[in-house]
């Protein structure tokens, strides 16, 4: 089985150029975003076997770089919209943690109003527009709302993140096509991890490369390095001021890759349809320890910092999921909110 390695090799040292145009404040907020993503799925997957979540799970971990840097990118007005691996771009984006961790254990008070769970999260104070379960569907939704945006003038940016099969969708094609014939302010963010599922990207493309076949729709269109937060920052920012400024989509691709199961706890590798070595040469390069060691070798960062950070996450987060144990389930007359019928 061939080994993907689409990552450069540069490790610490692919930072320095993109570090000179942050603050060494900027530099930790990136990093204590990341890991809080990383401790809280570590959390849902710990916990996950005691059947208490009502919902599938599809962890982020290996890929909290690239939702951390495309958000951080982003204003809290611009609208995000995203696939069934929703939890980093979720809370990348400010979504409440408490009202995630509700609605995953299907109580009233969840983000969802417990109708979504892990697949379905919202939350509409941050521009947290929304999420689908179907491979695909919120990128044409995306594109509506990129062009209500330019039909009422608002000045506000939309990004859909999507996945390498979402590519393989006839709607995906549409979207960008329309994107680029009515210049939306709309940025396509690939996160492509070479898997479906349990089925490898030659199994289902013929061999080529997805940021080529996006240019081919007239639209611009870059691969940024998916483990290094810096990068992905510095190529969203430069892709939502051309969707500001009204110079219409962009298209980026970001190798990352998930050290988890396609859905659930644990790792699923074992089962034969990809190499255990695969999976451990891409954890060599986790985005996470790269960049904590590129802070520590620039004294940013040392062991007390880390390790205060650590312990209040691990406080939030204990917090949070008491919250949600403890919070009132639906009843049967909540099976008639949010109905409609003319």
């Amino acid at each position: 089985m061939t080994i993907r390695y689409p990552y450069t090799g540069e490790g610490a040292r692919g930072f320095d150029r993109f570090a000179q145009s942050h603050s060494g404040a900027k530099l930790l907020g990136l990093y204590r975003s990341m890991l809080r993503i990383r401790r809280i799925e570590e959390e849902i997957e710990r916990r996950y076997h005691q059947d208490q979540m009502k919902t599938p799970i599809h962890l982020v971990i290996g890929q909290e770089a690239t939702s951390v840097g495309c958000c951080a990118a982003l204003g809290e007005t611009d609208l995000l919209y995203s696939s069934h691996r929703t939890h980093g771009n979720y809370l990348a984006k400010g979504g409440d943690l408490k009202a995630m961790l509700c609605e995953m254990h299907c109580r009233i008070n969840g983000c969802a109003g417990s109708r979504g769970g892990s697949m379905h999260l919202i939350d509409k104070r941050v521009g947290m527009a929304g999420t689908s379960a179907i491979v695909g569907g919120a990128v044409p939704i995306a594109a509506g709302a990129a062009l209500a945006a330019q039909m009422k003038g608002e000045d506000h940016v939309v990004v859909v993140f999507l996945g390498d099969s979402t590519t393989e969708e006839g709607v995906a094609s549409e979207s960008l096509n329309f994107a680029a014939l009515k210049q939306l302010p709309l940025v396509f963010f690939c996160e492509n991890n070479f898997y479906s599922v349990q089925s490898p990207l030659a199994t289902r493309q013929p061999a080529r490369d997805l940021r080529t076949w996006a240019a081919s729709y007239a639209i611009p269109a870059v691969r940024v390095d998916g483990v290094n937060v810096l990068a992905v920052l510095e190529e969203t920012q430069t892709a939502v001021a051309r969707a500001r400024s009204g110079g219409g989509p962009t298209f980026i691709e970001a190798p990352v890759y998930r050290f988890r199961a396609h859905g659930g706890a644990g790792d699923d590798s074992r089962t034969g349809y990809r190499d255990v070595a695969e999976r451990e040469a891409w954890e060599r390069v986790d985005p996470l320890t790269l960049f904590s060691g590129f802070l520590m070798a620039g004294g940013m960062l040392d062991e007390r910092a880390t390790a205060v950070m650590e312990e209040a996450l691990a406080a939030e987060i204990a917090d949070a999921f008491e919250l949600a144990l403890a919070s009132p389930i639906p009843v049967e007359a909540d099976l008639y909110r949010h109905v409609y019928a003319d």
